[in-house]
């Protein structure tokens, strides 16, 4: 499972590897379009686009094409974009002459909005297929997060922390779809995203030593405080090499519980002069 990030936001919240079936519902077919009778959403709620991204999203198409289809809808001789805009925009500095659609009507895309809805408020649903509707009603219909929590009864903040599950590494998606972890657990394993030895530690122990969520939550904060520990011990240790090496002295540093003791060990009279001075400059 990819684990990249659309961008800030939202759409951060998202891996763009995640398989959530495409756009496409059975049965539909996705059809190409010219480029030039597609139209923008004018309630489109993203107004701004990073121009950065567009280019770097611009490369990606060249390279590899798009994906995933944009969602139109009918709009006299022409189509109106309903999801896609980004996309929409990156193929036409791509230069492509005709992108992917699906093509569906108001009265499908209501239907289809409602059936997601529905789909997500079922009491039945993991955390996990949860995740991928709402990846869907943000992805067919160009939903904010404002939008989706109305829609679906939730907070915002609910609507986060699920979304977030679909960053989880493949193993950790196992267990949670088998049950050998919880969506609590799930959370824990995230709050560990930036080492994945660490992740695959933390579902390990729990799932051998059953751990509870809390105790899952404690195993977070003692790695946290000792790579936080580890980083400033390197940090110290880099800066007294370099004050050894500029001053030629022996230099040292003493942990206590609270605060140290740094040790300056000179050779005579006059390199003592030198260092009192230095440390009175600040």
């Amino acid at each position: 499972m990819s684990k990249q990030a659309l961008g800030k936001g939202f759409d951060g919240l998202i891996p763009t590897g995640f398989d959530v079936n495409t756009v496409a519902e059975p049965g539909e077919n996705v059809k190409q379009i010219r480029i030039e009778l597609l139209q923008p959403n004018p309630e489109q709620p993203r107004k701004s686009f990073d121009e950065d991204a567009l280019q770097e999203l611009a490369q990606s198409i060249k390279q590899h094409g798009i994906i995933q289809p944009l969602v139109v809808t009918p709009s006299g001789e022409n189509y109106r974009i309903v999801a896609g805009e980004r996309r929409f925009r990156a193929s036409k500095i791509a230069g492509l002459k005709i992108v992917p659609c699906i093509i569906r009507n108001h009265k499908e895309l209501e239907e289809l909005e409602v059936a997601l809805v529905e789909n997500v408020q079922r009491v039945d649903l993991s955390p996990l297929e949860t995740a991928v509707s709402i990846v869907k009603l943000r992805d067919q219909f160009s939903l904010t997060p404002k939008q989706i929590s109305q829609k679906l009864g939730k907070a915002e903040t609910t609507i986060s922390n699920i979304t977030r599950l679909l960053h989880l590494p493949k193993e950790a998606v196992a267990a949670l779809q088998n049950g050998s972890i919880s969506e609590g657990h799930a959370r824990a394993i995230l709050a560990l995203k930036t080492d994945e030895v660490a992740q695959k530690e933390l579902m390990n122990k729990i799932i051998a030593q059953k751990l509870s969520v809390r105790e899952a939550e404690d195993f977070v904060k003692q790695f946290k405080k000792k790579t936080t520990s580890n980083n400033n011990d390197k940090k110290h240790d880099n800066a007294i090499a370099k004050v050894e090496a500029a001053q030629q002295v022996k230099a040292s540093i003493k942990q206590k519980k609270k605060g140290g003791v740094l040790t300056l060990s000179y050779k005579d009279t006059a390199q003592l002069d030198k260092l009192l001075e230095l440390l009175a400059k600040g």
